[in-house]
């Protein structure tokens, strides 16, 4: 590794997973931010999947902890930065991880229980956390905010409403406090992730539609341009370790997709 994270505190929120034969985008991306020298808080509200992920990290000898929290509660989000700032005495980095799409259909369809729990989740625990975090960047004098929207958010099929609209709002409060927010040297982008074999997108399909998971793998494989079909978590980690990092010092307010040019099929 070429510790392009050293000295800095990181905290992922989502960093456990749901369970799958693969890895997820936060389990990813906190290894990963382990790996290149950060000392990370893994944020989840199951304890016992972040401890999955932080004994992984162990193993590699890198420096974290974990913290139970639901981001839908306000006070938990305050809570996050407030323990984090406890341990490390201070905040670098916040990456946004949470997503969750289970229930969604078209508009006449959808409930508004699911469109509330997916919206709550999406977006509104998004707000929160980044609601504490930015005084805390502020009064240091910098940080950087990753948040993990979705491709969904411009190309997604008719059937996801409640999905495609919460990450179009993760994209457009990306931006917002982006621009609110340069001037004090934060920086705040977001990742569109595009088919991804990961936990929730694969087995989390498999379960609700009762799909043959191969089927899954093949037909969302032939979606994407990119020779080699989907991508993995990894692929988002990456993109996140490269917006987190000094290398972006000059980035800030995009949308990044990481989607093998889905994204460009539009029109």
């Amino acid at each position: 590794m070429t510790d392009r994270l050293k000295d800095k505190v990181a905290i992922i929120v989502g960093a456990g997973q749901q369970h799958g034969d693969t890895i997820g985008n936060g389990r990813a991306t906190s290894i990963l931010f382990a790996r290149e020298g950060a000392k990370v808080m893994l944020v989840d509200k199951n304890i016992d999947s972040a401890n999955e992920t932080k004994s992984m990290i162990d193993k590699e000898g890198g420096e974290c902890f974990t913290f139970e929290a639901n981001i839908v509660k306000e006070e938990n989000c305050r809570q996050i930065i407030e323990k984090c700032v406890d341990v490390y005495d201070r905040i670098d980095i916040l990456v946004n991880v949470v997503g969750i799409g289970e229930g969604d259909r078209p508009v006449t369809r959808l409930s508004e229980e699911v469109w509330d729990r997916i919206f709550n989740a999406n977006l509104k625990g998004m707000f929160f956390t980044c609601k504490y975090v930015l005084p805390i960047m502020q009064k240091q004098g910098g940080g950087a905010i990753v948040n993990i929207s979705s491709v969904a958010a411009v190309c997604a099929p008719v059937p996801i409403t409640a999905y495609k609209i919460s990450k179009s709002g993760v994209n457009a409060l990306t931006q917002q406090i982006a621009l609110s927010y340069a001037n004090k040297g934060i920086r705040v982008n977001a990742i569109m992730p595009g088919l991804l074999n990961t936990p929730m997108a694969v087995e989390g399909f498999v379960r609700e539609t009762g799909t043959d998971k191969k089927d899954v793998i093949k037909f969302r494989n032939k979606l994407v341009p990119l020779k080699g079909g989907m991508g993995d978590a990894w692929d988002t980690a990456y993109a996140a370790l490269f917006l987190a990092s000094d290398e972006a010092k000059f980035i800030t307010s995009v949308i990044l997709p990481v989607d093998g040019g889905q994204s460009s099929k539009i029109g």
